[in-house]
């Protein structure tokens, strides 16, 4: 049963995770108008973000009640009528985290008043800002970057998570995380240094050889993108670290408060933001990102995957989370990211210089050092368990 379940898991993250990036970057590229006349690009990323968000957190409701427990009510359900705070054990590590460990000497005590479910509240609030923010980057960053370059940048989520995790809660890391961090920062600087790609496809354009003004921008607004990345993941974990939640609560509740906060900005007459609002000034993002759908009917199934995938995809991510931890998770998502990019090669005919694919061999080998670690760590906790369960039966 076990092994179906982690078979059922794995062709869960893969199937839908690698649909969810081939729809991604086509979301990227003009459509074809209805007239045919035009092509256009698609310029309403917070609308993305919603749809994502909105599938997300019913796909999370429904799970939720598909396991809900005879008697449970709707706030225990949702974890919110009565908040378990769990504390730091005493050698600093926090607990349900494998991210850091907390800067302290010894036991650190509880705090005078338990944290409330205003104050779980207030965290995802964080995390839904954090991840509103950062979505527009990610999807800006296609317009200067090709899709492989993103998706190996993206596969270097570490560094931020560590730096945010520093900044914001003082957490110290192993050693070897700096050698994985060294050798994913030489890996994308050797992607980035040898990449033709970009300079070919600008200068066709008649724009001269722009590869370096475009390859800044793009890394720029993914480098920021990375950073509430960072931000989110480590929030996450300090909620996993103090509450007892479960991980489809959590998904439950950001992409909740993601949609309402998408759907309020969609609605607003702003000015034009790049980045963040690309539409016309004073033109609400709804009202352009629906035009837009009229006019160019051919974007409705790229979207439409991109939500439906992207919703299901995150089930499966916090189902294998749950049940096998975050080893097979880490190992599951590693290879995912390397098929992602070899399947975006195959299908958008993507050319990759020999220098490009060594600094990928890179990145992906500091990503396996990080995997190998966490392997041993794990074989050495079971070894001590099993001498500990030993000992107690010779007693």
């Amino acid at each position: 049963m076990s092994f179906l379940r982690l078979a059922v898991c794995v062709f869960g993250v893969y199937s839908m995770f690698l649909l969810w990036a081939i729809s991604q970057e086509r979301l990227s590229v003009p459509f074809q108008s209805l007239d045919g006349k035009t092509s256009d690009k698609f310029k309403s990323p917070i609308f993305l973000s919603t749809c994502q968000s909105a599938l997300s957190s019913m796909s999370a409701l429904v799970y939720l009640f598909l396991r809900r427990r005879p008697g449970q009510t709707l706030s225990e359900l949702l974890g919110i009528s009565s908040v378990a705070y769990t504390k730091t054990k005493s050698n600093g590590a926090a607990n349900g985290t494998a991210n850091g460990h907390v800067r302290s000497n010894g036991h650190v005590s509880a705090p005078s008043e338990n944290p409330s479910s205003k104050s779980l509240l207030l965290r995802y609030i964080q995390c839904s800002f954090f991840i509103t923010f950062a979505a527009p980057f990610g999807f800006a960053a296609l317009s200067h970057i090709s899709y492989p370059a993103m998706v190996l940048a993206k596969s270097c989520k570490l560094v931020p998570v560590m730096v945010m995790n520093v900044i914001l809660y003082r957490r110290a890391f192993a050693r070897h995380k700096y050698v994985v961090v060294a050798l994913v920062t030489l890996g994308i600087t050797m992607f980035m240094g040898f990449g033709g790609e970009g300079g070919k496809k600008h200068s066709a354009k008649g724009q001269g050889n722009t590869t370096l003004r475009h390859s800044i921008i793009g890394m720029t607004y993914l480098l920021i993108n990375l950073i509430l990345d960072g931000a989110t993941n480590s929030t996450q974990d300090e909620v996993f670290a103090r509450y007892k939640v479960s991980g489809q609560q959590m998904m439950f509740w950001i992409n909740f408060l993601c949609t309402l906060l998408t759907s309020s900005i969609s609605v607003l007459p702003l000015p034009h933001i790049p980045v963040l609002h690309p539409s016309q000034g004073g033109e609400t993002e709804l009202k352009s990102a629906l035009e837009f759908l009229r006019t160019h009917p051919s974007i409705i199934y790229p979207l439409a995957q991109f939500a439906l995938t992207g919703a299901l995809g995150q089930l499966f991510i916090f189902e294998t989370l749950q049940h096998f931890g975050s080893l097979t998770l880490v190992t599951i998502t590693l290879t995912r990211k390397l098929f992602t990019m070899l399947l975006s090669v195959v299908v958008y005919n993507h050319k990759l210089t020999p220098g490009q694919w060594a600094g990928a061999s890179v990145v992906f080998a500091g990503i396996s050092v990080e995997a190998w670690v966490k392997r041993q760590d794990v074989h050495a906790k079971r070894v001590i368990r099993e001498e500990e369960k030993a000992k107690l039966k010779s007693l």
